[in-house]
């Protein structure tokens, strides 16, 4: 390969640049704190958020500090899903990381950290780890001296850093789709909780005792099932699946909170004849987890997709309720509430007819549609800046292995 040469992992890491995460007895359970140093976790690198649930103290950190991330570290999932990977950002908190992930720390000189990132994101790198990695009850990742046989090919500096400018020039568009997407669900919440919470339109009304305390006369105390009505999706045959076809099915794993993730899903050529035609999604439909973890709510933002059981659509009683219903179901008290009335041993699995029966304030009709006229240009952006990340991601993913091979000239690329 023209300029391209051929090396070994552990050929282009820093001499401590291969850093497993701490033993469970070298960082136990009592050593998390609330607040202090953050503890990455695999699901940093999984998802590439930096959301952090555990924290260590400054003593505690002195002991740990060999775990310490720095900028340009990779963070490498190393116990159930194993394989993904995410960039310590200059933003991001000094922190260790955890048992479950393994840093790589490159050689500057040699590669430019957001490629070797890349590297592994392209279906040759992600399999470099999963196929070298085993376990009877749960797959692990590979010893060190497996782990740094993994071959891989580099172009000259300039050649790398011109390669990671194209495709991250894709990564932080999204990125900045995601943030607007964060700030306008924040301010549709915001303006939720201040006229259906502390009712700050309103207090110039005369006010009524009711089960649920004060609330605005006009307004009563009824069920959700006034609101809007739940429909389950459709046991498809698996039979029936194939790898690429003209639909794909949304299950539970593709919804998640605020956004619908259908990478991975498996697909199908034909609708059944029986499935109910409310089984075929339609761009900002409302979509609602019954099992697993339940509550999770998020609007569709492609076409072709079919609803499998276990997922419920949910649909207002009026279509001029679609904001305000969005809205109230991505609340964290609602959802706090799903999962409180879940059942389940196993698994939690929330009843369609129960959520349909709990109890809410039902507003004014006048009330939902006001309010669901502001917030419906929010989520009408929204879903405008879903769909085009989906399609930067796509055109990422068809880029990255060519580009990452020198199957395609970056002269060649134009966005």
């Amino acid at each position: 390969m023209e300029e391209w040469k051929e090396y070994k992992l552990g050929e282009i890491l820093c001499e401590k640049g291969y850093i497993r995460g701490p033993f469970g007895s070298a960082l136990k359970r009592g050593d998390m704190l609330n607040e202090g140093i953050p503890v990455y976790e695999q699901q940093h690198a999984i998802y590439g958020k930096r959301d952090f649930r555990y924290y260590i103290s400054k003593d505690k950190y002195e002991e740990m500090k060999r775990f310490t991330v720095y900028p340009g570290d990779i963070l490498i999932s190393c116990s159930g899903t194993i394989g993904e990977v995410s960039i310590i950002k200059e933003e991001d908190l000094k922190g260790i990381i955890s048992q479950a992930l393994l840093l790589l720390r490159p050689k500057k000189e040699v590669v430019t950290p957001e490629f070797l990132l890349y590297f592994f994101r392209t279906p040759q790198g992600h399999n470099s780890i999963t196929s070298r990695s085993s376990g009877s009850v749960q797959v692990n990742i590979a010893r060190r001296d497996v782990i740094e046989q993994i071959p891989l090919y580099l172009p000259h500096r300039k050649m790398q850093n011109r390669i990671v400018s194209i495709l991250k020039s894709l990564d932080d568009k999204i990125e900045v789709n995601r943030r607007i997407n964060e700030n306008l669900e924040q301010q549709a919440q915001a303006l939720f909780k201040s006229w259906f919470v502390d009712f700050e339109p309103f207090r110039d009304q005369p006010f009524v005792e009711s089960e649920l305390g004060m609330i605005p006369k006009e307004w009563r105390v009824g069920t959700i099932g006034e609101l809007c009505s739940l429909v389950s999706g459709f046991a498809f045959q698996s039979c029936t699946y194939v790898d690429k076809g003209l639909y794909r099915l949304v299950t539970i794993k593709n919804v998640q909170d605020g956004y619908l993730n259908s990478d991975g899903a498996v697909c199908l050529n034909e609708v059944p004849s029986r499935m109910p035609i409310h089984c075929l999604l339609k761009i900002g439909d409302i979509l609602l987890s019954l099992t697993g973890n339940v509550g999770r709510c998020c609007f569709v933002n492609e076409k072709r997709l079919l609803l499998n059981q276990r997922v419920a659509k949910i649909i207002p009683n009026k279509d001029s309720f679609w904001g305000y219903i969005y809205t109230f179901f991505r609340n964290e008290d609602i959802k706090t509430l799903l999962m409180s009335i879940a059942k389940g041993t196993a698994q939690a699995n929330l009843s369609p007819v129960e959520t349909l029966k709990l109890t809410t304030i039902v507003p004014t009709n006048e009330v939902i549609e006001k309010f669901s006229k502001i917030v419906n240009s929010l989520y009408e952006e929204f879903i405008k800046n879903t769909i085009e990340s989906r399609r930067l991601a796509q055109l990422r993913d068809t880029l990255l292995p060519r580009l990452m091979s020198g199957k395609i000239k970056v002269g060649d690329v134009t966005l």
